[in-house]
């Protein structure tokens, strides 16, 4: 049993000192995104049944009729309401936080790639075509690809951008024998083949 904690003890440790010295006070890394959508059991659906997420936790409403609790929180219309949040991980990654607003303001940003704080979800893979197979049987849209990548430092992937119904951008990535930074790199990336480093 000792033995056990010393060993975690040493592990917390080295967890603790991958964060940037300097950097924000005890952060450890990525907990989750959050993303609003137009409809939480739809994407809860593309998730779980499609995707392969697991449901981990579900709250709300969060609302606040009388006061600005929801502008001096989190940024939005006084009056507007959360109304459901769920929250999925998948795989060994990071958990996504799905929120379904109704705001007086609310917009519909239909986003691009190209777009300033536009954003995509990457879920690793480790057969892009096996998921491109997939995804197209499962009448989600994909865009060209997979496409392999041999020259650069990010040489050894394949990617396959696809999209859910209502507009969020994913991306599918693999990288089965790494990527070519790895060679020269003194700070890897978080790989997801490895959880533990």
């Amino acid at each position: 049993m000792a033995i056990s904690a010393k060993i975690l003890a040493t592990a917390a440790s080295m967890a603790a000192s991958t964060a940037h010295a300097g950097g924000l006070p005890g952060m450890r890394g990525h907990d989750h995104t959050g993303i609003t959508v137009p409809d939480l059991k739809q994407a809860v659906g593309l998730f779980t049944d499609i995707l392969g997420c697991q449901t981990a936790l579900s709250f709300g409403p969060i609302a606040d009729d009388k006061g600005s609790f929801m502008t001096d929180a989190l940024g939005v219309d006084p009056k507007a309401e959360i109304e459901k949040v769920t929250m999925v991980r998948c795989g060994f990654g990071s958990n996504i936080e799905l929120f379904q607003y109704a705001a007086p303001d609310q917009r519909d940003l239909k986003q691009k790639n190209s777009d300033i704080g536009a954003f995509h979800i990457a879920l690793y893979v480790d057969d892009i075509a096996a998921a491109k197979a997939y995804l197209d049987q499962n009448n989600v849209a994909t865009r060209l690809g997979p496409i392999p990548i041999t020259e650069g430092e990010n040489g050894g992937q394949s990617i396959l951008y696809f999209q859910a119904p209502w507009g969020l951008q994913f991306e599918a990535i693999s990288y089965p024998d790494g990527m070519n930074y790895e060679k020269t790199a003194t700070s890897k990336l978080w790989d997801t083949r490895n959880p533990g480093q």
